[in-house]
């Protein structure tokens, strides 16, 4: 079965994660409006079922909440892809919004790496600090294994470049992790 349960909790966050990558219901509770907007998206646009609660501490700024969302979120895709058998493996796709548009490519290899290449007009929107995109990513691709190239191609609203970056993601992942009928794809027999 193609689902995750993942928990984790700190003196900073306590963060629960259910995903299902074949669909399911969306419920998203982190305490930051603009962050809860850009996973629904990406659970929306990644066809996943996600239910995420993230209780942060929020009195010193929204740093832990988010990285500790990603890092849940990561583990919970590495522990429903289990050994990665049986995925297209690859995925990549374009988002514009607006003025803006993202590009994201994806491997899900087992090897993490990010590459992340965005500029943000406004430092924040809403209670997100746009330079969190990032850390939510590196978070995301270190804890589920993934290969993960993120670019910002242009735009002028920070709220439209996040958002074209979130669902770039969640359909180039929503592509990587189709099944394909096969075994590992992988000259190597494994990752």
């Amino acid at each position: 079965m193609r689902t995750a349960n993942q928990t984790r909790k700190t003196k900073e966050t306590d963060v629960t994660v259910e995903l299902c990558l074949d669909g399911g219901s969306v419920e998203i509770s982190t305490g930051i409006g603009f962050f809860d907007h850009m996973l629904t998206a990406f659970a929306v646009h990644g066809g996943f079922g996600l239910k995420i609660k993230t209780i942060g501490d929020l009195e010193v700024d929204c740093h832990h909440t988010i990285e500790d969302t990603g890092i849940v979120l990561g583990k919970a895709f590495a522990q429903a892809l289990g050994d990665k058998s049986g995925i297209a493996r690859f995925g990549s796709f374009y988002v514009p919004m607006d003025e803006a548009l993202a590009f994201a490519a994806v491997d899900v290899s087992g090897r993490p790496f990010l590459v992340f290449q965005a500029d943000f007009p406004e430092e924040r929107v809403g209670g997100y600090d746009t330079c969190m995109t990032e850390e939510f990513f590196r978070a995301l691709s270190t804890n589920a294994g993934i290969t993960l190239h993120l670019r910002s191609e242009y735009g002028k609203n920070s709220h439209h470049i996040a958002e074209a970056l979130y669902k770039a993601a969640a359909h180039a992942l929503r592509l990587a992790c189709t099944p394909s009928g096969s075994g590992v794809l992988s000259t190597k027999g494994s990752l």
